[in-house]
């Protein structure tokens, strides 16, 4: 029971950053709901996490967060990352963002095809 009740926290906290990371003012509700539906749900809540804390911060990701990663695909990844990285606090290191979210994602595509 503890253990599904801290998925569903963290299910919480993720969601919590992606709406408080994502500028409303540039997200229309139907695109908002569509990335929702077809990104976010391909990752785990700590994957999610682990990915922000990689590109933003200096997070490590595990390897089967990595796969799930690909899995969810470039675009997905791209998109969501500029989103955040959109934000007003954060758009003055934007470029230095994407450049970590490419090397993400060029490390996890090599781990997931090593595997």
């Amino acid at each position: 029971m503890s253990k599904f009740s801290s998925q569903i926290t963290t299910l919480f906290i993720v969601v919590a950053l992606v709406c408080a990371f994502v500028p409303v003012f540039s997200v229309e509700e139907a695109e908002a709901k569509s990335l929702w539906n077809t990104c976010l749900v391909k990752i785990t809540p700590k994957c999610a996490l682990d990915i922000i804390g990689v590109v933003f911060e200096n997070g490590t990701i595990s390897d089967p967060c990595c796969n799930d990663l690909v899995k969810e695909g470039k675009v997905c990844h791209d998109t969501l990352i500029k989103y955040i990285a959109d934000k007003p606090m954060l758009i003055a290191h934007e470029t230095e963002y994407l450049k970590k979210s490419d090397d993400l994602w060029n490390h996890c595509v090599s781990i997931s095809k090593s595997a």
